[in-house]
């Protein structure tokens, strides 16, 4: 039986941009980082709030990600916060376009996307406003 995500797994192009992106920009925090020689691979285990949660991976010349028009695959992360005004202006502070803000016709809560530096799309979502809820 499921249990929970335990983890993300994300390929990147370029290592060091990505890594300041999730722990700068996302404020994620580093667990383990290790290079794997026999694969030319570095490997970045990140939490949030204490909670493992993306793997970060760099190989020899991955494929460019296709997101445009959108294809078959995991189509992007999404991420709770507090305040989306807050964390909006905050991204926008290291040079990260912002799509305009929306709202969930479903619960009414707001939302908004951005891109990570190989363009994986990035979800905002206000507090408080699981899609799903036990029963």
């Amino acid at each position: 039986m499921l249990k929970s995500v335990h983890h993300i797994a994300i390929i990147c192009s370029d290592y060091e941009v990505s890594k300041k992106f999730y722990t700068e920009v996302l404020g994620l925090e580093i667990i383990r980082e290790v290079y794997r020689k026999d694969r030319h691979s570095n490997k970045l285990d990140l939490s949030l709030n204490g909670n493992y949660i993306i793997e970060l991976f760099s190989f020899p010349n991955p494929p460019k990600r296709l997101t445009e028009p959108e294809a078959c695959g995991l189509r992007h992360i999404a991420f709770e916060v507090n305040d989306l005004d807050a964390e909006i202006e905050r991204i926008n502070s290291h040079s990260y376009t912002v799509e305009p803000i929306r709202t969930d016709e479903y619960t009414g809560k707001r939302f908004t996307f951005f891109k990570d530096p190989d363009g994986l799309p990035i979800e905002l979502y206000e507090e408080g406003n699981h899609r799903y809820k036990r029963k």
